[in-house]
Parts: structure tokens; C-alpha cells; sequence
């Protein structure tokens, strides 16, 4: 029997040969075998690879497709997330007007319409317009209402950055100012407990306690400061101004006649702040709609040495304003503390401004970079809240800002203690966590948002009675305040991140420090200077000139290490 007969491979890799048998060719298939690469081809395609990856030109051509990769992903990523949103360079996220889709058959408010005055002011309807809620439509074809920024999500901590371990501002969500303005609520809110709320007036007010406050502030005794916390429909309590026929007029923090009739009149929104003492300078507004330029005034109260050196310097103009600010000068201030002084406008605000509902309270220092409807309505209007203040970005108990005070000398420690224990013996604790859903008992008191009706007036009424008892330090004061206001009345408090108030405000210097800075000095830049290259040899590329003197030191050095070799051996 052949090799032929039997199907024997004729060749290391072919198939079998075809054997015809009984006049029929039968052909035989086998499956293709696939070989493996032995060791050594392994070895010539990774040390190929090896070769490639080791040039230059190749690495750098895959880590750019890496990275072109990756950006277009994260591109693809972060579009898809924020389709339809804009994000300014301040973190401000605003959502745009064709989100707001209460229902099929409402029509939102054009800016004429909501801008223009109402004349009916006995219907309660502001000038803003009509808040979205109370917008008709037919309850066949209504939508349910889904707020545009209901499903904003806080964002995650900013990843750590040696160089910036401060406190940083946050994304917040606004709506435009048309929608916010028209987020307005046409009436009032709800005063739980407290309706009728009157002021003392005392013309010859007498100390009778060592610490019982100041003359402008009518020395009120322990005894009535206990009695102002038992909350009722009709109170009558100690706001400063004690003296006088109105806030203003012969009461100490006295205001010329032009102003007070400018502080008596109507506004739905105001935006206030003051400078005492020369102290800050002043920050211009910024990203302000013609909206809030038309109808939202900006006020700016400072003594007579503020005023004699915004005169001196040329920055008042003809108007009496600044800008944006109009400049209210005060005369006879009743305390030598700048810091004391500027409390008054601060939490009595509804005492210089009778008539006015809404009210945004800035330092000096700050300067506002959002438009104050957008404010209102993210703080105030979204959360039905009446008074919002951020919380401090650190601290949020009392002894701890105490002490905090203490290291940093910002008030006389004898008094700091004395308000800490008279606190403590009142049944003052640290903060724990049987306190929530309170955050904190320390705000960051530099903005306050809030609604004029009689609890808030009376929350800043006991607050600033506090603050004229004891130090100038109103956050040491302000959760005592709180918490027995809360015990008795069912109301609350908006304390918002800190990060999100530095979205809308920016946090500046004050004049004291700016003045002691010293001049910035732009970086100098070492360039050294340009050698003539050589190669081994010694001979000098071609394009460069050589340098006779330095060739001369050369020659002359190698010719001294030759002769001093040569003594040597």
C-alpha cells in the first residue's frame, strides 16, 4: 500500500491528495490547522513594539489621540448634562425663559407689563406683576408646576488646591429676572403670632443697670428684655430710636429732611449698606438689570467723615449718588464704635424704611454681582421663607466664634466674656446634633435677606437690643435671639451655605488694609544669557560668533593645569 493510496500528506501544510477509486474522484477535506506563533516571533513583535513606543514622535502621537479622546467624551458628557443652561463666569446658572411651562395655557408677563405701577394699592397686588402661582389657567389642561431649577443638584466639593485653602463660592440656580420678578407674591406673608407691633419712645431715658445698652437704644432693664420674648398679637418693645418724633428726626443717627422724605416712600425691593468711619470703599454693582436700575433704589448711609471724603476725592457726583448708590449722610451718630454705628441700618431697617416689603442688607465691603430679584426669589420666594442669612463657612457654634473673637481681637475680651456667660447661665449649650434641622447656631452676618413684616421686625428689633447690651459682635447674639423667638412662634430661619452667598457677592477689603498693601510688583523673569554652543571638539557651530576672551581664559587655564601637572609628577 502506497503513500498515495492511504492519503499520506505530501506536504508539511497541504491538504490531501485527491485519489480517484473506481472511476470516482472522492476528495478528502481536512480542517486548516492555524499555527502559533513560536517564542521567537513573539520576541520580534514586542521588541517592534518596544522600538516604536520608544520614539519620541510615536509616545507623544498617542498620549495626544489619548487625550483628544478623552476631552471629547467629557465634551460629550458635560453637553449632554447642561443643554439649555448658561453658566456665567460668576457660577451663576440661569435658566432660560422658554423653561418655565407651568401650564399649556399660561403666558408669562412681559417686562413692561410687570414693571409698570400699579395703581391700586388697596388690592395688594405689587408692582412687579403676579406671582406664576396665581396665574389662571383651565384645570382640564393644566400641568402640574415643576420649577425649572427643582432638579439642580449642589455640586460636589471643588478638589483641594494647596494654593487656595480659603472658602470659594458655589453654583447657584436663578431664574431670569423676568420670571423672578413674576415669582413676586402679590400679598404679604403671614405674621404667625405678632400683628401690631409698636416701638418705645422715651425722651429722657435713665440707666438703671451697670450694662443695660446705650441712650439711643433706651437702657432697657433685664426685666423687659425677658418680657419683649413672650410673643403675643400687640407688643410694644424697645428698637432704638427712643427718642424723637420719628426714626431719624432728633433721635441720634439723625437724617436731613430731603432724605427722610426719600426714605418714606414705597418700594416693593431696596438695597442698602453703609460705611462709617471711612472704613470701606465703596463697591460698585454689577450685572444689575434695567429692571432693577428702573425700579429698585440702592442706598448708602455714611457719617459726615465718610461723606467729607467722597466730596474731597471727587467720587460724588451732583446727584448725591455713587454710581448706582444714593449717599444717605448721617449726622449725630450715637456710639464712638464705627462697627456699633453701622448696626443701626443694618438690623433697624424697617425703622429708617416704613414702607417698603422686601429689603437686601451688604456691607461695605461687598459688592453685589447679582440682580436683586434673582436674590429674592432663589433665598426668600423659592423656599417661602421670610428671613434668610448664610451660615458661617467654618464655625457654627457659639463658643467656638467666641473664642474665635478672643484670638483675633475683635472686641474687648471682658466684654466678650461677660456676654458668653450672662448667655451660659440662660441655658446656652454647644451645638450638637439634637438641634437640627437647625445647621448652625453662627451665621456670616454681612448679608441679610428678608421680608418687612411685624415677626422678622421684631426678630432684628431683640437682636439689635443684644447688640446694644453686650458687644458689637452680632453673631454671638443671634441664635439666642432665634431660638426663643422659635420656642414660642412657629417660624424659621433660611440659613443658606456660605459658598452659595459668595456666588452673589464678592468679598473685598477693608480701607485700612488696602492702604498698608504694598504696590503690586510684576514678576522679573530670569533669562539667562546665551552661551555659544560647542561640540567636543571644540569647534563652534556655524551662525554663532565666537567669543575671543572667554577661548583666550580657556586656552590660558588648560595651559596651567599642563604645566602645574608636569611640576607635580
Amino acid at each position: 500500500m502506497t503513500g498515495a493510496s492511504l492519503g499520506l500528506r505530501t506536504g508539511s501544510y497541504g491538504s490531501l491528495q485527491q485519489q480517484p477509486q473506481n472511476g470516482i474522484l472522492h476528495i478528502y477535506t481536512t480542517p486548516t490547522v492555524m499555527r502559533k506563533p513560536t517564542s521567537r516571533e513573539k520576541e520580534k513583535v514586542r521588541s517592534f513594539f518596544c522600538r516604536c513606543f520608544a520614539r519620541r514622535k510615536v509616545a507623544m502621537l498617542l498620549l495626544f489621540a489619548l487625550a483628544l479622546l478623552l476631552f471629547v467624551i467629557s465634551s460629550f458628557i458635560l453637553n449632554k448634562e447642561s443643554t439649555n443652561v448658561n453658566i456665567t463666569q460668576h457660577a451663576h446658572i440661569i435658566v432660560p425663559s422658554n423653561w418655565w411651562t407651568p401650564s399649556n395655557s399660561e403666558n408669562i408677563p412681559l417686562v413692561e407689563d410687570i414693571s409698570k405701577t400699579n395703581t391700586d394699592r388697596g388690592s395688594g397686588e405689587s408692582e412687579a406683576g403676579i406671582h406664576p402661582k396665581n396665574l389662571t389657567a383651565d384645570p382640564k389642561n393644566a400641568i402640574p408646576f415643576v420649577h425649572p431649577c427643582a432638579n439642580f443638584a449642589f455640586p460636589p466639593p471643588p478638589p483641594l488646591n494647596p494654593k487656595r485653602i480659603g472658602p470659594r463660592p458655589c453654583p447657584v440656580c436663578y431664574l431670569p429676572v423676568e420670571l423672578a420678578v413674576a415669582s413676586m407674591p402679590s400679598l404679604p406673608s403671614t405674621s404667625p403670632v405678632v400683628h401690631n407691633l409698636t416701638y418705645v419712645v422715651d425722651e429722657n431715658p435713665i440707666r438703671t443697670e451697670p450694662y443695660g445698652g446705650s441712650e439711643f437704644g433706651g437702657y432697657p432693664s433685664v426685666k423687659q428684655r425677658t418680657d419683649s420674648y413672650d410673643i403675643k398679637e400687640s407688643m410694644m418693645v424697645h428698637c432704638g430710636f427712643v427718642k424723637g418724633s420719628k426714626p431719624g428726626y432728633q433721635t441720634g443717627f439723625d437724617i436731613d429732611e430731603v432724605d427722610l422724605m426719600e426714605l418714606q416712600q414705597f418700594h416693593d425691593v431696596i438695597v442698602a449698606s453703609a460705611i462709617f468711619g471711612n472704613y470701606d470703599i465703596i463697591q460698585q454693582p454689577k450685572n444689575i438689570s434695567e429692571l432693577a436700575r428702573k425700579n429698585v433704589p440702592f442706598y448708602m448711609f455714611v457719617d459726615e467723615e465718610t461723606h467729607t471724603y467722597l466730596k474731597n476725592s471727587s467720587y460724588l457726583e451732583s446727584s448725591n449718588k455713587v454710581g448706582l448708590w444714593r449717599i444717605i449722610v448721617v449726622h449725630n451718630i450715637p456710639y464712638t464704635d464705627s462697627r456699633r454705628n453701622g448696626k443701626i441700618p443694618k438690623l433697624l431697617l424697617h425703622r429708617i424704611f416704613p414702607n417698603i416689603r422686601y429689603s437686601i442688607w451688604i456691607d461695605g465691603k461687598l459688592q453685589l454681582v447679582v440682580d436683586p430679584y434673582q436674590i429674592l426669589e432663589r433665598f426668600l420666594w423659592r423656599q417661602n421663607a421670610t428671613f434668610a442669612i448664610s451660615r458661617h463657612y467654618k464655625r457654627y457654634d457659639v463658643f467656638e466664634e467666641a473664642e474665635a473673637n478672643r484670638a483675633a481681637g475683635k472686641y474687648d475680651n471682658a466684654s466678650i466674656d461677660r456676654q458668653i456667660e450672662f448667655y451660659r447661665k440662660e441655658g446656652l449649650k454647644p451645638y450638637s446634633m439634637a438641634k437640627l434641622p437647625i445647621t448652625s447656631d453662627v451665621p456670616e452676618g454681612c448679608v441679610i435677606i428678608r421680608e418687612h413684616i411685624p415677626i422678622t421686625n421684631l426678630f432684628t428689633c431683640l437682636w439689635f437690643n443684644e447688640v446694644d447690651r453686650f458687644t458689637s459682635r452680632d453673631q454671638l447674639s443671634f441664635s439666642t435671639v432665634r431660638d426663643k423667638i422659635m420656642e414660642r412662634v412657629g417660624w424659621s430661619i433660611n440659613m443658606f451655605f456660605d459658598c452659595e452667598r459668595r456666588n452673589f457677592v464678592i468679598q473685598g477689603y477693608h480701607r485700612d488694609i488696602l492702604e498698608h498693601m504694598p504696590p503690586p510688583v510684576s514678576r522679573i523673569r530670569y533669562i539667562p544669557p546665551v552661551l555659544p554652543s560647542t561640540n567636543r571638539y571644540g569647534k563652534i557651530f556655524p551662525g554663532k560668533k565666537p567669543s575671543t576672551r572667554r577661548g583666550k581664559e580657556r586656552k590660558y587655564s588648560s595651559r596651567r593645569h599642563r604645566k602645574s601637572g608636569i611640576r607635580d609628577n
